[in-house]
C-alpha cells in the first residue's frame, strides 16, 4: 500500500468534487456517452481476459456471461443514465413514458421494464415493478426521483467503492451510480480476484479519470482500511461479504465485537453496501410435463451455476413442497442437466474450504461432475435444524441444498416457505418463485400475499433474481430497514437509472415456459432458451451482438441478435 499515492488520489476527488456536482448536464451526458463508447474500444479484449481469468475456453458458451455481465451491462447503464440527464435538461418528467400505477396491494409502483427493443428481443415476456415503501404515493415518485440534480447549490462529495471480485460489471456500475446519482467523484478500489480489469477500466472510464473526478486504486485489504478511515472519504459503498462490511465499519481489533453490539463505528463516512447472503428458490407445486420438468431444471442449474455459483445472488436453497409427487422428478432432471454443461474452472479462491466444509456436514452429499469445480447437490436438509449451516452461510460455490417444507395446499405451502426463507435463512438480497401459471390462477390470493411478504430487495416470478441485475433501470440491493449492526444483505441502492427514491423492492415477472415453445417444438424439435441460461448453446454470440447494440444504439446487430435467440 501506498499511502502518499491514495492521499494525492482523494485530495484531487476532493478538490473536483463540487466541480463535478455543478458540472453541466451537456457536459455530463458527453461523458455518459463517452464511456459507452469506450466500451466498446476494449469490449473483446475485456471479454477475453475474463474468460481466461475465470478459466472458460474462449469457443465455450459460457463466454456470454462475461459479455452480459460486462460490457453489455455498463453500456446499457450508461446509456440510461444518459436517458435519464436528457430528460432532466429539457425540463421533462424523469419517467416520461415510463408508466406507475397504484398495486391491489396500495403500493405504489413504477414500470421499468421493458422500456426498450432490446429488453423485448432479449428477455421476451418478462416485467419488471420497482415498488415504492409503504407511504410514499404515485404522485410523490416524479417529485422525489433525481433529488440530487433538484439542488440549487449541490456540493458534492468523495466516495470511495470497493469493488466486487465476482462480475466485472458491478465495480463499473457501482461508480456510475455514485457519480451520476449521487453526485460524487468517486476511488475504485478493486478487489485482487479481479484486478486484471484495471487496464479496461483506465481505459472507459478516461476521460473521467483526466477530469479529475474518478481514480483507480490497487491493493489488499490495508489499502481498504486505509481508503475507507481517510478523513477526506465522506461516502463508502462496499459490495462483499456482511464480514467485510462489519470490519469496515466496527474493526477487525479486539473490540469489534463490542463496537458492533453498541453500534459504534470507526469510521465517520457513511455506507451503504450490497452483501449477498443465502439466496432460495421456492418451487410451487403442480402438475408439470415432461417438457416443464426439463426447462425449469435448466432454470434452477442457471441460478445455481451463472459464473458457476459465484453469485451474490446464486439459488443456494431449494425449497420443495414435501406433498409434491413431482419434487423427485424436478430433482432428477437437475442431475441430468449438471454433467452436460460446457466445462468451466471454480476460479473464486477459498472455494475448495467452502465446498469441503459443506461436504464434511453433509457426507451423503452427491457430486454431479467430476474435475477440480465439482458440483454438489445436498438433499437431506432439515428445516428444524437451527444451526444448519446451508441457511446460515453463503458458500458462494457450486452448492445447492434442497429443503421440503409442508403445506396441504399451494396456499398453505407458500405461507410455509415465505416464513422459512424471510426467518431462516441469512441475508434478504434476491428471493425466486417458480410456479405453473395454471397454478397461480388459482391460487393467484396466496401467490400475491407471498410476493407482497417475502422480505428480499427483488423478488423473481418464474425468472431469476439475476436478471434485475443487467436491468439497469430497475434497482438492487437489500431489502431496506436492517440496522448498521444486524445489516443483512446491506443498505441502499445501485444500478437505479431512473434515481428513485423511496424503494422497497423490484418484482420480475417472467414465462413460465418460453414463447414460442409450442411452435419450437413442432418444427425444429428443440426448446427455446433464455439468453442467460446456462444451456444456452447460442449464449456468446447473443452477448456479443446485444454488447454491440448497447454500446452503438444500431439497429444493425438486432436481426442478428433474433435469430439467435430464436435458435437457442
Amino acid at each position: 500500500m501506498n499511502a502518499t499515492v491514495i492521499d494525492e488520489a482523494l485530495d484531487t476527488l476532493a478538490a473536483n468534487r463540487l466541480r463535478w456536482a455543478r458540472l453541466p448536464l451537456p457536459t455530463k451526458i458527453f461523458i455518459l456517452n463517452d464511456v459507452r463508447r469506450r466500451v466498446g474500444d476494449v469490449a473483446s479484449d475485456w471479454v477475453r481476459a475474463s474468460a481466461d481469468a475465470k478459466h472458460i475456453p474462449i469457443d465455450s458458451p459460457h463466454v456470454g456471461e462475461e459479455w452480459t455481465s460486462g460490457p453489455y451491462a455498463v453500456a446499457s447503464a450508461a446509456a440510461a443514465f444518459a436517458q435519464t440527464l436528457r430528460r432532466i435538461e429539457a425540463g421533462e418528467p424523469v419517467l416520461s413514458g415510463i408508466s406507475t400505477r397504484v398495486l391491489p396491494n396500495g403500493r405504489a409502483a413504477v414500470r421499468v421494464f421493458p422500456t426498450t427493443l432490446e429488453d423485448r428481443v432479449l428477455l421476451s415476456g418478462h416485467t419488471a415493478d420497482v415498488w415504492m415503501q409503504p407511504g410514499v404515493t404515485e404522485e410523490e415518485i416524479e417529485r422525489r426521483a433525481a433529488s440530487f440534480y433538484r439542488q440549487p447549490e449541490p456540493r458534492g462529495a468523495v466516495a470511495v467503492v470497493l469493488g466486487a471480485g465476482n462480475i466485472a460489471a458491478i465495480p463499473a456500475l457501482d461508480v456510475l451510480t455514485e457519480l451520476f446519482v449521487h453526485g460524487s467523484t468517486v476511488a475504485l478500489k478493486f478487489n485482487p480476484v479481479n484486478a486484471y480489469l484495471g487496464p479496461f477500466f483506465e481505459h472507459l472510464f478516461g476521460t473521467l479519470i483526466q477530469g479529475g473526478f474518478v481514480r483507480l486504486v490497487y491493493g489488499d485489504a490495508d489499502t481498504g482500511a486505509y481508503l475507507t478511515r481517510h478523513p477526506g472519504v465522506d461516502r463508502i459503498h462496499v459490495t462483499g461479504a456482511t464480514r467485510t462490511h462489519d470490519a469496515i465499519v466496527y474493526g477487525t481489533g479486539e473490540d469489534a465485537a463490542v463496537r458492533k453490539a453498541a453500534d459504534d463505528p470507526v469510521i465517520t463516512a457513511s455506507i451503504t453496501s450490497e452483501l449477498g447472503g443465502v439466496g432460495p428458490t421456492i418451487v410451487v407445486g403442480g402438475r408439470w410435463s415432461e417438457a416443464d420438468l426439463k426447462h425449469q431444471a435448466e432454470h434452477l442449474v442457471t441460478q445455481k451455476l451463472h459464473n458457476h455459483g459465484f453469485n451474490c445472488v446464486a439459488c443456494q436453497v431449494l425449497v420443495l413442497p414435501a406433498e409434491w409427487d413431482q419434487a423427485d422428478d424436478l430433482l432428477d432432471a437437475v442431475r441430468a442437466v449438471v454433467p452436460k454443461l460446457a466445462w468451466r474452472g471454480a476460479y473464486y479462491p477459498g472455494v475448495e474450504d467452502r465446498h469441503r466444509a459443506a461436504l464434511t456436514d453433509h457426507p451423503d452429499a452427491e457430486i454431479l461432475t467430476d474435475g477440480d469445480s465439482p458440483v454438489t447437490l445436498i438433499t437431506s436438509l432439515d428445516p428444524a435444524v437451527q444451526d444448519e449451516a446451508c441457511f446460515t452461510t453463503e458458500f458462494f460455490g457450486a452448492v445447492l441444498g434442497v429443503v421440503r417444507l409442508p403445506g396441504a395446499d399451494p396456499a398453505e405451502y407458500l405461507d410455509n416457505a415465505v416464513s422459512f426463507a424471510n426467518e431462516r435463512l441469512a441475508g434478504n438480497l434476491g428471493v425466486n418463485l417458480i410456479v405453473h401459471p395454471a397454478t397461480a390462477a388459482q391460487h393467484a390470493e396466496a401467490l400475491a400475499r407471498a410476493i407482497d411478504s417475502l422480505r428480499y430487495g427483488t423478488v423473481a416470478v418464474n425468472s431469476w433474481v439475476g436478471v434485475a441485475f443487467a436491468m439497469t433501470r430497475a434497482t438492487w440491493g437489500g431489502f431496506p430497514g436492517s440496522p448498521r449492526n444486524d445489516i443483512g444483505s446491506g443498505n441502499g441502492i445501485v444500478h437505479n437509472a431512473l434515481m428513485l427514491e423511496g424503494v422497497e423492492r423490484t418484482v420480475v415477472r417472467g414465462p413460465f415456459a418460453p414463447f414460442p415453445r409450442t411452435l419450437r417444438q413442432r418444427v425444429l424439435h428443440v426448446e427455446p432458451l433464455p439468453p442467460y441460461y446456462v444451456t444456452n448453446p447460442n449464449a456468446a454470440i447473443i452477448g456479443r451482438l446485444a454488447s454491440e447494440r448497447a454500446v452503438t444504439g444500431s439497429f444493425a446487430p438486432v436481426p442478428a441478435l433474433l435469430i439467435a435467440a430464436l435458435r437457442a
